[in-house]
């Protein structure tokens, strides 16, 4: 008898394994949150990283790709152009050492180039980053490399898509944060932007999403609404970009989508 093999015992305890509901961990970070980790973090070699992804929204690859030539000083602003990975059938020896997976790379799609307003904040860590880069192109003159990244080596070479990894969990180790992954800055800055009532396709074009944001994959519906309180909305008329700026991104406006319709479970906590 086929039956007499297996184990019922076992199928049993796995499909209630599976079927155990899951830990409610908190994906994404609050407001006090943020600016504890970004206080924390001046000084790092991460800060500036930390503000394009939290406050900005940026891809990990597109943050180590940043120049200074891609700021626009006057207004304010940053484009968005290239990522940096390794291409597609590389070999090692034909890069410097430690360069194959740092090449210059087109971004994942037409959507993902765009040009986006830098909150004063961030503005003021690109200015920190680069009086270092000026002052470390001076005292190292021979060997310094003048590839104008902002997120570089005190040599001048452009970070790794995975520099980030220990000193990002090391301030969260001493901020006393939730041990969230690098991906869920991105996932905080686009439910700051929901909070705020920003429309699904504004968010993906600050995202630099193809196709329109899908807010149950980068928003955190457990703290939704439950952040929009007084004493946030400084901090979020500092991070988020203002009506001037979304005018500029034109018919992206144009279709507002209430929060309660987007979360109909969220809609009895709102009134």
């Amino acid at each position: 008898n086929v039956a007499e093999d297996i184990d019922i015992s076992r199928i049993v305890t796995d499909e209630m394994e599976r079927n155990k509901p899951r830990e409610n961990k908190p994906k994404t970070l609050d407001g006090d949150q943020i600016m504890e980790l970004l206080e924390r973090s001046k000084g790092s070699k991460i800060h500036v990283m930390l503000c394009f992804n939290v406050l900005m929204g940026n891809r990990r690859s597109e943050i180590i790709a940043h120049k200074y030539s891609d700021v626009d000083y006057l207004n304010r602003t940053l484009r968005v152009e290239k990522q940096l990975g390794r291409p597609l059938r590389a070999k090692k020896e034909d890069y410097a050492p430690k360069m194959l997976t740092k090449q210059e790379r087109k971004l994942k799609s037409e959507r993902s180039y765009r040009t986006l307003k830098i909150p004063d904040y961030v503005f003021e860590a690109i200015l920190a980053e680069r009086a270092k880069y000026e002052a470390n192109r001076r005292r190292r003159s021979t060997t310094f490399q003048d590839l104008d990244y902002i997120c570089c080596s005190s040599y001048g070479r452009p970070r790794g898509k995975d520099f980030h990894y220990v000193h990002y969990k090391k301030l969260l180790a001493e901020c006393g944060l939730p041990n969230i992954r690098w991906h869920d800055l991105r996932a905080t800055f686009c439910t700051l932007l929901v909070e705020n009532k920003f429309s699904p396709k504004a968010i993906s074009k600050l995202l630099g999403n193809s196709t329109i944001v899908a807010q149950d994959f980068y928003t955190d519906t457990q703290r939704l609404i439950a952040d929009c309180i007084p004493e946030m909305e400084e901090y979020y008329n500092e991070i988020l970009p203002d009506d001037a700026h979304m005018e500029e991104i034109g018919e992206l406006t144009d279709v507002v989508i209430e929060l309660g319709d987007i979360f109909p479970e969220n809609k009895q906590d709102n009134t």
